[in-house]
């Protein structure tokens, strides 16, 4: 589990703080819209150019 969690950042310089995927602009936020619409952690990866363990990583701190 914590290696996933060292998958997310916050830092006050990127993204006005909000919790993004290390390395990425890409807020937790915006991942997490997704599945709700039946999109797959998969397609998520792929539309992102990111790892399908980013997109567990986020589901896991949102709970």
């Amino acid at each position: 589990m914590e290696e996933l969690l060292n998958r997310i950042t916050i830092n006050s310089r990127v993204m006005a703080s909000k919790p993004v995927i290390r390395g990425t602009r890409i807020t937790i936020d915006l991942i997490l819209e997704f599945p709700a619409t039946g999109v797959k952690p998969k397609e998520i990866a792929e539309d992102y150019k990111i790892a399908v363990e980013d997109v567990r990583a986020n589901t896991i701190v949102r709970g």
